[in-house]
This record gives structure tokens, sequence and C-alpha cells, in this order.
């Protein structure tokens, strides 16, 4: 997550004003990406599941100085919908669809925190066997890049997919763009392809 962290903040902030907006991360899990848009001027909700990293990632934001700007919750989407509906201009959830049990409530849950005119940003593993031997079988049995058993293929999702569970949600897609990573330059990059890796961007109509 860290060597693909540079290339996720700039398609996020490329797309969208940052500085001094509400913006919450779900999925945050280690506050990779919560502090890397704290640093860019935002205000920023981190929101995870596992307590674990949580902890850690309450301590680095101390070390990095973003502690004002970034606040950690233990909890789901779902369960913070009641209180913050409509709330933050940016909702991000990164490398978390792929780990869920029931996606379309999680894009519902998204859709719900986001306001009127905000942006919401997804990142995630196609379900195809390009993806599987790259992702599944390359990096976690041949690489060991992660821990084997971190994804289940039947869990991972096509484009198609995540778009109707947005429309569904009242999201309009914007944009779907795939990107690559190289394990031994450890580089991530924008390519055509969304048979493996792909971000998506979308709005919330006013």
């Amino acid at each position: 997550l860290h060597d693909i962290n540079p290339l996720r903040v700039r398609f996020i902030a490329d797309r969208c004003s940052l500085r001094g907006q509400n913006i919450i991360d779900v999925g945050c899990g280690g506050g990779i990406l919560s502090e890397s848009l704290a640093f860019l001027g935002a205000r920023v909700t981190g929101i995870d599941p596992a307590k674990g990293p949580l902890v850690t990632a309450k301590l680095h934001s101390i070390e990095a100085g973003v502690e004002q700007r970034i606040e950690y919750i233990h909890g789901t989407a779902e369960e913070l919908v009641d209180d913050k509906r409509e709330t933050f201009a940016v909702v991000t959830a990164l490398e978390i669809l792929e780990h869920v049990s029931d996606y379309n409530q999680v894009i519902q849950s998204l859709a719900d925190l986001c306001k009127p005119g905000g942006n919401v940003f997804i990142s995630t593993i196609n379900r195809t066997w390009q993806a599987y031997l790259m992702a599944i079988f390359g990096a976690e049995y041949v690489l060991g890049l992660l821990p084997r058993g971190t994804h289940d293929y039947q869990k991972l999702l096509r484009p198609s997919e995540i778009a109707t569970a947005m429309r569904s949600a009242g999201l309009v897609v914007k944009e779907i763009a795939g990107y690559t990573y190289n394990p031994f330059t450890r580089y991530s990059f924008h390519c055509e392809s969304v048979y493996v890796n792909f971000l998506m961007h979308a709005y919330k109509p006013t």
C-alpha cells in the first residue's frame, strides 16, 4: 500500500479540491491515505473496523504532526451513516470492497456519507484470470508480497458490478482508470487495462 499510495493520492487530488474539505477514508487501516490527504490540507475522518491498525494510525499521525487534521474512528461506514449523513465532500474506499460481504451495502453507505456535489473514489481488483494470476497467485504465493489468503477470488469485483451498485446508490460514474504495480521497482503507474487493478471516480448529483 505504501508503494501505490502516491498514485492513489494523485488520482484523487487531480479530480477534486482537497484543501479545507471534509473527507472520510473508509477502511483507513494504518492511515496511509488519511495522512497524505491531511498533508494536502483536508480535514480527514478515518474509519476502520479493526482496532489494531487504528492505534498505529493515531500514533503515526502524531509523529507526522497532522493529528489535529485527522480523527480516527473504530467502526464501519454503515454504522456512521446516521450521525454523518451527507457530511463529506470526498469519500474514499480504497482496497476494501474485495474484502466485504455485501459490497452493495457498503457503496450505498459511501453515497449516504457523501454531500450532494461531492466525490466518491474506489479502488479494487478486477475478477479476471489476469487478476488471479498477478494479484493472488503471483503476489501471495510466488513473491510473498501479501499473506496467503489475503484475497478471495470470488469476492473480487468487476467494474461493471461496481458501476451498477453506484448507480443504484444514486451516484454517477465519471471515470474508470487502470493501474499496475511493478514489484521489482516498487513503482505503480496508470495503464489502459483495467483487467487487474483499477480506480473509479463517481460524484453525487446535487
